[in-house]
């Protein structure tokens, strides 16, 4: 792989000449990128979509957009480290050159803001219950389109794509749109940045979450995208034959990723008291106990620096938060410096699409990113708050699912024998129009790929959902107050 196509700047779609007066304040094609994602509507809902925490009135607690905001700046900070640092790992290709200095930065930073813009409404459950729903229903023989079984009818693919929905595809899709209808407002990225978004360059058929190839453990793209997968990554060079290589930023997007949600999610929870300080170390020396001796020097050295802030003020439960917080803030920094680290230190294997582990492998903190995100589950997966954000999560998705997929099934394909019955219709009606639009533009001869289709249009449409127009949404339809 060469910089020079990783950093593509073709699109989907020409962009409109402008004026040649611009030319005298010139910015560059990836700051427009930028520019289009901060704009775009897709990323502005991420404001009122959940990141773990139910959202309430506390401006503490991250949404999907602050999150994704953090997870850019992380990666950002992660391109210019790589790019510009002091050690005698700093690559030749980086040397003198203004081009890959500016730009990489720029790229990484728009795929953070890009990350989870895929996800379906309530966290990364609703992606769980959109998946179970058709895996239930594939198995019922009244999910049927024109007397046969639509598990039949359907492609391998085509159901695993449904039976594991993933926010990661999704978000290639939703960013696919600009390709259907040159004339539409859809973000119109390069394929540079389109391809460090992709973590995962693998199928629903082919993906394994026990791989050890860690760009197989989900599926990265839908059946539907296939051409544009393909079109992306032969621009960038990020195909091999027929095997999709993954782009060496998506390594340095995916550990920023990592960063924020093993540190700033738990500082959400300790601010909501679903933790103490103090239970916090003691599960950390627990975890640190159980470590093979060579590998407890650096995590050590973290928990001592946390007791020692700990002692330094009077104990209270605001001054253990802020402890906390500046402790996090050199955490984060030390995560950063062993991903800059594992990223040049393996930079031939990177670059020649072989790397199969994580950035924090085999580096002085490959541990501690797992122990805090293990804090994650031992002390905020169980609380009460977000299982009841899950149960109604369950019961808001899973509702809307029954009522507008089944509405599609014979939305244009209607025959004497088979028919949309009147609350069918309104049902399509209140789909917004761009997904029927979307649909329409995507259609093909194939019966079977326009049902799967159909179903996309409905996932779409739910999974671009805030929280709250989901369930409004949910309570309009059931009569609910």
């Amino acid at each position: 792989m060469e910089w020079k196509n990783l950093l593509s700047l073709e699109r989907q779609v020409a962009k409109e000449k402008e004026p040649p007066q611009f030319d005298r304040y010139p910015i560059d094609e990836v700051e427009k990128d930028y520019q289009e994602i901060i704009s775009s509507a897709a990323f502005r809902r991420l404001q009122d979509k959940t990141q773990v925490f139910p959202l309430d009135k506390s401006d503490f607690v991250r949404t999907r957009l602050t999150h994704s905001m953090e997870v850019a700046t992380i990666a950002r900070q992660l391109g210019i480290m790589i790019t510009v640092d002091k050690t005698a790992y700093l690559k030749e290709e980086f040397k003198n050159n203004a081009f890959l200095v500016r730009n990489i930065p720029i790229v990484l930073s728009c795929a953070g803001l890009l990350h989870d813009i895929g996800n379906p409404p309530f966290g990364h459950f609703g992606e769980v219950v959109i998946g179970e729903w058709f895996q239930r229903e594939f198995q019922k023989d009244e999910f049927s389109f024109k007397g046969k079984l639509i598990k039949d009818l359907l492609s391998e693919q085509m159901r695993k794509d449904l039976e594991n929905f993933e926010g990661n595809a999704q978000a290639l899709r939703i960013l696919s749109k600009a390709r259907n209808n040159a004339e539409g407002y859809d973000v119109n990225l390069s394929y540079g940045v389109l391809n460090a978004l992709i973590k995962y360059p693998t199928s629903s058929v082919e993906f394994d979450k026990d791989d050890k190839d860690a760009k197989k453990h989900k599926l990265g793209y839908f059946y539907a995208e296939r051409e544009n997968m393909k079109t992306i990554c032969t621009a960038t060079g990020t195909i091999n034959g027929v095997e999709y290589l993954r782009h060496p930023l998506a390594y340095l997007m995916e550990a920023a990723d990592d960063i924020a949600y093993a540190t700033a999610d738990l500082e959400d929870a300790l601010k909501k008291r679903l933790f103490t300080l103090d239970e916090f170390v003691s599960y950390f020396e627990r975890e640190v106990k159980m470590l093979p001796k060579n590998r407890v020097k650096y995590p050590q050295e973290l928990l001592d620096d946390l007791e020692r802030r700990m002692t330094e003020k009077e104990r209270s439960v605001e001054n253990d938060l802020v402890a906390f917080q500046k402790w996090m803030v050199l955490v984060r920094k030390w995560l950063m410096y062993v991903v800059a680290f594992r990223f040049s230190n393996s930079y031939k294997a990177i670059m020649s699409g072989k790397y199969e582990a994580d950035m924090f492998y085999d580096t002085f903190h490959q541990d501690t990113i797992e122990i805090l995100k293990g804090a994650m589950k031992e002390f905020v997966y169980d609380d009460k708050e977000i299982l009841k954000l899950e149960l109604a999560a369950k019961k808001i998705i899973s509702g809307l699912l029954n009522d507008f997929i089944y509405a599609v099934l014979y939305w244009g394909e209607e025959t004497d024998d088979y028919k949309m019955s009147k609350a069918d219709r309104k049902y399509v009606n209140i789909i917004s129009a761009n997904y029927k639009e979307d649909y329409e533009h995507a259609k093909s001869e194939d019966e079977a790929e326009n049902l799967y289709l159909r179903f996309l249009m409905v996932t779409d449409f739910i999974s671009g959902m805030t929280d709250s127009f989901a369930k409004t949404l949910y309570q309009e339809l059931n009569s609910i107050d």
